[in-house]
């Protein structure tokens, strides 16, 4: 369940909205505000991972010569060298405990902020943003799933990475993601 910044600004959005249909929390100045900082923590932790695979992918490259003169397996050793530098760039490499470590920061970043007020447990409102985090990246795949067989059954053939691809791909995951009440 990998985040990416093109999810981002949905994800910050379905954490303000559950925050808001939870009746858990009082929001003082109303969704946009929280969204915006959710956003800015999610980006955060999803540019550290991709500066750390950056990183990870430069060290193999380097190392070319020798992975294959060893015949490593390359997808493994990336692993390895990324789990080895993963404290460095401040990234949690299970989600589950990433999303939990998020959830935690974007609900201290808001309080601290003053966007909401609550009565109940913290872990309790905590765990409303893990549940909108993980919830949407599962609702995201299939979406992504539906975009891709929609793009497939069409007469012309898209190639992926052009321009036209792209737009066309978020034109219709948008038009999922409402349907979907996602958005």
């Amino acid at each position: 369940m990998r985040m990416s910044l093109k999810t981002v600004p949905h994800i910050a959005q379905k954490i303000a909205i559950e925050l808001n249909k939870s009746r858990a929390v009082t929001m003082t100045e109303g969704l946009e505000p929280i969204a915006k900082e959710a956003q800015k923590l999610l980006e955060q932790s999803v540019k550290k991972e991709m500066a750390l695979d950056q990183r990870v992918g430069e060290i193999c490259q380097d190392n070319e010569e020798e992975i294959e003169f060893v015949n490593a397996d390359s997808r493994q050793l990336f692993y390895m060298i990324k789990k080895k530098l993963a404290p460095e760039y401040g990234v949690i490499l299970d989600y589950e405990d990433r999303y939990s470590d998020l959830s935690h920061q974007i609900l201290h970043a808001i309080y601290e902020e003053d966007l909401i007020n609550y009565e109940v447990s913290e872990n309790r409102v905590k765990n409303i943003i893990f549940e909108a985090i993980t919830g949407f990246i599962l609702d995201a795949q299939r979406l992504d799933d539906t975009v891709m067989q929609k793009i497939k059954s069409y007469k012309k053939r898209y190639i992926p990475g052009t321009d036209e691809y792209e737009i066309l791909y978020e034109k219709l995951y948008k038009e999922e993601l409402t349907k979907k009440g996602m958005e």
